[in-house]
Parts: structure tokens; sequence; C-alpha cells
């Protein structure tokens, strides 16, 4: 069997992961952080000296951070990871993350679910500050690896779908252009799958050319989440979550929609220049 279900409630040992000032300004440029003005009011994520102004990390950063989470969890599977793509992504911050830190890790295998001609693998991956033992971000992931359903059998807690949008006009909309070589920049945040820059394994997977990463597009979707509906502030972002329905090129342009619901959370979608819908069904909770 291609896919190994008795993977399912496997939980990691604890691994480290760390990050510098560095770090975040590289991820903050890729996600397009002082592309509209670079000296602008995003300086926080994209310098460390700027006068005045102290370096912050963009809350999204922890999907790059515990990317794996621990050492020792089982195989998911013997497949082809050529044909896997990011299928939901999920991050809830307990704090301001700082420009430099170190966090121990654990990941646990949710689910592995049968959808006829795909598999699902669901991992969530819970970090806490190595100096101070605190709750640092949790992060959720779904691979949806196609060719690899048909199995028969799913294991795993069962997941609700994702909301639909509301019929009424969004209360916010944030529009950002990603860069011709949005994936090339983004990559260098520890993302080297090939499919995002080689022409040929793009092929391969049957796109035209290689995509934009999906935490590419969901960074800049944090991004407007972020600024409209925080007022940039990161203390007030607490989890984000969202499901990839379509590809982005890079050099598209996103439109975020929102939709406040309460005070303190939001539904949200993201569109292309076209108004493909590229991220659906997105929950988000943040401080009013």
């Amino acid at each position: 069997m291609p896919m190994n279900l008795d993977a399912v409630g496997a939980v990691s040992q604890p691994g480290r992961h760390s990050w510098t000032s560095k770090d975040a300004l590289l991820y903050a440029l890729g996600v397009g952080c002082g592309q509209i003005d670079p000296t602008g009011f995003e300086l926080e994520f994209t310098t460390e000296n700027s006068t005045g102004i102290d370096q912050k990390v963009l809350p999204t950063m922890p999907v790059v951070i515990a990317m794996g989470g621990g050492p020792g969890l089982p195989s998911w599977g013997d497949f082809d990871f050529r044909m896997l793509l990011h299928g939901e992504q999920g991050v809830t911050v307990h704090g301001p993350i700082p420009p430099d830190g170190e966090v121990e890790s654990v990941a646990k295998i949710v689910g592995i679910y049968d959808k006829g001609k795909a598999a699902v693998v669901r991992i969530e991956n819970t970090s806490t500050y190595v100096d101070t033992g605190k709750p640092a971000f949790t992060t959720r992931f779904a691979a949806f690896i196609r060719g690899e359903g048909g199995f028969g059998e799913s294991r795993g807690p069962e997941i609700p779908d994702p909301p639909k949008a509301p019929e009424r006009d969004p209360d916010h909309e944030t529009t950002y252009a990603t860069r011709p070589d949005q994936a090339l920049l983004y990559r260098l945040s520890g993302d080297r799958n090939p499919l995002h820059s080689d022409p040929e394994i793009a092929k391969f997977a049957g796109f035209e050319r290689p995509i934009l990463h999906g935490l590419c597009t969901y960074g800049f979707t944090g991004r407007a989440l972020l600024h409209t509906l925080c007022g940039s502030d990161v203390e007030r972002f607490k989890s984000m979550d969202a499901r990839f329905s379509k590809p982005v090129l890079p050099g598209d342009t996103l439109t975020v929609r929102m939709w406040v619901t309460e005070p303190g959370q939001a539904i949200f979608e993201t569109v292309n220049q076209d108004g493909t819908v590229v991220i659906t069904g997105g929950q988000f909770v943040y401080t009013p």
C-alpha cells in the first residue's frame, strides 16, 4: 500500500529550529513586503536598523520555521513527491515572534484520508521557545498527493469543510501584485521544491511553467489580513487557516476579500486578476 495508514497518530521526537533577523527579513521580502513602497509602513518587517523602528516578524513566518516538525516521524507512505501539492495551511501564534529565536517543535500525523483520485495527509506542529519554555506557535498542514487515493480507507478525525464566503459584498478588499521572480525569491526561505523553479518538473506535474508556492500566496494573504484587520499590529494577529484551491503563477495579482462575521473573526478568500479563487474558505481570528 503506497500510503502508510499505520503512521496516523505518530508523534515525533522534539526537534529544534532557529532563525535570525536576516531570515525574518528575507521571508518578509519573499511574501511581498516593501514592494509597494520600499521606504513606507513595512520598514519594520524589511529592515533591522531604521531610525526609530524596531524590527518585527510577520505572524505567518512560523510556516517556514517549523517545517517538518521534529525527527523520528514515520514515513507517510511510498509515493512520488513530485505529485504532492500543498492543500491546506494554518497557523496560530501566541504573541509577537522575536527577530532572532529558537523553538523546540513536535510534529503529529493527524490523519491520512482517501479522496478518490488523491490522498490527503494532515500534520500538526507545536512549537515552544527554547529559552523560556513558553508556547510560541502551532502550524497545521495538509498535503494533497495526486494519484495516491483509492486505497479504500481513511484514518484520523473528521475535519469539517471550511466555511463558504458569505453571499454579500466583502467588508474589505486588499490587492497586491506578485513579481515575475517571486518564487525564486520566496524559495530562499527554505522551500526548494523544484516545482516552483524548474520548468521541466513543472511540465511533469502538469503546469505550463513553475507555479508560486502556496505558502507564498498564504504569506501575501496574511499580510493583507494583518494590515487591514489588525492595523498592522502583530500582537492582534491570532490564527489563520486556509485551503489552496487553484495554483498561482508568479506575476499574478492577488486580491484578498474579507468578511467580518463577528468581532475578532473573519472569513476570507483570495482571487487572482481573472477572478479565479486561489485560496478559499479562509478563517481568521484576531483582536478587534
